[in-house]
């Protein structure tokens, strides 16, 4: 299996953003600018129960996704409570003019009038509820609308482990969230996707800023520029990208790049960006460290993969404390 092969495009990406448009701080338009700015070739502004397209920013060497986010929470007036549980979701739409409104409700529709809502299509589930059947109906009816689903920084969402374990029909689980990480200095969530996989759930896994400029570029609590998803599409037009994303050919970053990956006869081989530390994981438990004895830079690891193994993900390790990730391959599917 060649994962990533040498030479091959990446494209960076940000899956998760605000504008204006509901709570950020920057217009569309100032979006678009900051991350073309910033190197970055893909861009998802979703935001909150706001479906926009912005086909029209779309350039041979910049893609637009057209998506938003979605929330519950446990209060029917979606009033905010701090100490309590409640989930997001973005809506990732796999078609560039889809601006379908699943699960309308006025109470979580805050930045959308209601004549802008009527002149979209609506899948009318009712008043959102916060239970497992609820939620699960919501993700369903996104699937069935033409969206891929992703789980949205979980750490910051206080929602029960056991909760977000119960869910299926999610794609991937943002493990890096740049701009919760601001706030509570913990979203780094590789523990909650090793447990999904233990429970038979291979979601993927990506990074993403979840911006929303309230403080300025290059304040140390600016939340832009810090968590990414490289796509590893075969070029950057929409169709190409989103199925990327449909099928895993991605992986989430903080820093590190991954320039090459295949697993043959039973041997993972990588290279990537300097780094001090590659570990091959198969749970909490059972990993596979590669250093430098002297502490010096690595850039590529060779590792036999153990029999016993059923799945197996990797993670890069910078100096400077930034990582990557990848998804997991499972034994009999993506390996021998």
């Amino acid at each position: 299996m060649k994962y990533i092969e040498k030479g091959a495009p990446q494209y960076k990406a940000n899956l998760h953003s605000h504008s204006t448009r509901s709570d950020g701080e920057l217009t569309p338009e100032q979006l678009i600018e900051a991350y073309r700015g910033k190197g970055y070739s893909i861009l998802a502004i979703t935001d909150h129960e706001a479906p926009y397209t912005y086909n029209e920013y779309t350039t041979p060497d910049f893609l637009m996704i057209t998506g938003y986010e979605a929330y519950v929470r446990p209060a029917a007036d979606c009033s905010f409570d701090r100490f309590g549980g409640e989930i997001h979701l973005n809506f990732l739409a796999k078609h560039p003019e889809n601006r379908t409104f699943v699960g309308y409700d006025p109470n979580f529709c805050r930045y959308m009038s209601p004549e802008q809502v009527q002149a979209l299509p609506i899948i009318n589930l009712g008043p959102r509820r916060y239970t497992r059947q609820a939620i699960q109906q919501l993700i369903d009816a996104a699937n069935a609308s033409g969206y891929l689903v992703s789980y949205n920084h979980p750490c910051w969402s206080m929602q029960p482990q056991e909760e977000i374990l119960s869910y299926h029909g999610c794609y991937s689980l943002e493990v890096f969230n740049y701009g919760c990480e601001t706030i509570n200095a913990a979203e780094q969530n590789m523990a909650l996707y090793d447990a999904l996989l233990r429970r038979g759930k291979f979601w993927y896994c990506h990074g993403a800023d979840d911006n929303h400029n309230k403080d300025p570029f290059g304040h140390p609590l600016s939340d832009s520029f810090g968590a990414w998803t490289m796509v590893l599409a075969q070029e950057l037009t929409y169709p190409s990208v989103i199925e990327a994303l449909e099928n895993g050919r991605f992986y989430a970053s903080t820093g590190p790049q991954i320039t090459e990956l295949t697993i043959e006869e039973g041997v993972l081989r990588l290279q990537c960006s300097p780094a001090v530390r590659v570990v091959l994981h198969m749970s909490m438990k059972y990993c596979i460290n590669i250093t430098h004895p002297q502490g010096q830079p690595i850039t590529e690891a060779v590792i036999p993969i153990p029999q016993d193994a059923p799945y197996v993900y990797l993670s890069v390790h910078a100096a400077d404390g930034t990582q990557a990730y990848t998804h997991a391959f499972r034994r009999g599917i993506d390996f021998d």
